[in-house]
C-alpha cells in the first residue's frame, strides 16, 4: 500500500503562486510516477502534470505548462507543484496520485493510490 498526502492549498489572488506538496510512504515499489490532478465543482478530474520516479521525466497538461512545475526531493520522499500565475480557472481541488503508467500524462483511471486532495482557490 501507498499513502499520499497533500499540503499547501488555499486561496491567493490572480497572478498569485503557491507551492503544493505530496508526501509519499509505503510500498512504492510497483509504481512508477506520482501525478497532480484537480478536480473542479461540476467537471471531470484531470491531470496537471506527472513525473516519473525513475527517470525524472515530466509532463504538463497544455493548460498549465510554462506556469506549473512538478519535482520531486527523494530525501524527503516528496513531490511538489509549484503553482505561478494562478488564474481562477486554476481553482480546484487538487489531488496526489500515484501509479505504474507507460509514459505521458495518466489518465485518473490508470492511477492506483490517491490522496484525499487540498483546496486551492483563485477568487475572479
Amino acid at each position: 500500500q501507498v499513502q499520499l498526502v497533500e499540503s499547501g492549498g488555499g486561496s491567493v489572488q490572480a497572478g498569485g503562486s503557491l507551492r503544493l506538496s505530496c508526501t509519499v510512504s509505503g510500498d512504492t515499489d510497483s509504481t512508477n510516477c506520482v501525478a497532480w490532478f484537480r478536480q473542479a465543482p461540476g467537471k471531470e478530474r484531470e491531470g496537471v502534470a506527472v513525473i516519473y520516479t525513475g527517470g525524472g521525466a515530466t509532463y504538463y497538461a497544455a493548460s498549465v505548462k510554462g506556469r506549473f512545475t512538478i519535482s520531486e526531493d527523494s530525501a524527503k520522499n516528496t513531490v511538489y507543484l509549484q503553482m505561478n500565475g494562478l488564474k481562477p480557472e486554476d481553482t480546484a481541488m487538487y489531488y496526489c496520485a500515484a501509479g505504474l503508467y507507460a509514459s505521458g500524462l495518466p489518465r485518473p483511471s490508470g492511477m492506483d493510490y490517491w490522496g484525499k486532495g487540498t483546496q486551492v482557490t483563485i477568487p475572479s
